[in-house]
């Protein structure tokens, strides 16, 4: 059972306006980033389903956030059929990300009240997403699409609370560029943890970078 309701995982995403994103096979590797970044102001990150036996490794890491993490709402992500959400929301999942929007998954995390933030590309389907729950879309792969096509929706529909993934950065012009076009949030993946950083085990450089990247966001929203 999720340890956080969706109205408070919206909260939290929103506060903060920064969702980590991060996936690796080996369990203390996944604690060690999670700490990292609770430990720089994140509240809400997203464990990628990418890899063998990916929930095994959630599983564990639920229960060792929920002690060492207590205010963290640690979500999944890449998913994109409602069996594999079904069994992550049993797993603990607050919330539920994927790179694509699946009509059929919406029912599953809405019964549960556990958010559910498909990966759109167009109006029509931020709107549908609406239609089923769905409070968070998320603008993927951010990069092809870029600030002015959140602009662009926003202006029509201005009650969308956009999620951008793919193409964010932890520089100040980045994250401006995206904040002032509108995002509620930007996920961030690779460019927030360098494969140089995690195999020096140099989880100091996250925490630094994940409290620099929220400065900039708060900055930014002023």
């Amino acid at each position: 059972m999720a340890k956080f309701d969706k109205i408070a995982v919206i909260g939290k995403i929103g506060d903060t306006g920064m969702v980590p994103v991060f996936y690796n096979s080996d369990l203390q590797t996944c604690k060690d980033v999670v700490k990292a970044c609770y430990d720089g102001g994140v509240r809400a990150f997203e464990f990628t389903n990418r890899g063998d036996f990916a929930h095994e490794v959630f599983g564990e890491l639920v229960k060792w956030a929920a002690k060492e993490c207590p205010e963290l709402a640690l979500g999944v992500g890449s998913v994109v059929d409602p069996a594999t959400a079904a069994l992550y929301i049993q797993l603990g999942a607050c919330f539920v990300v994927g790179p694509l929007f699946n009509p059929d998954i919406a029912p599953i995390c809405n019964r549960r009240l556990v958010p559910y933030c498909p990966g759109c590309g167009t109006a029509s389907e931020m709107g549908k997403a609406q239609e089923l729950g769905c409070d968070i879309t998320k603008l993927f792969p951010g990069d092809v699409y870029g600030p002015n096509m959140v602009k662009g929706i926003l202006a029509p529909m201005p009650w969308t609370k956009i999620m951008v993934t793919g193409g964010v950065s932890p520089d100040a012009e980045n994250l401006q560029k995206w904040f002032a076009s509108g995002v509620f949030c930007v996920g961030m993946g690779s460019k927030l943890f360098p494969k140089e950083k995690v195999a020096a085990k140099d989880w100091a450089y996250v925490s630094n970078k994940c409290r620099e990247c929220l400065d900039i966001i708060a900055a930014a929203r002023r």
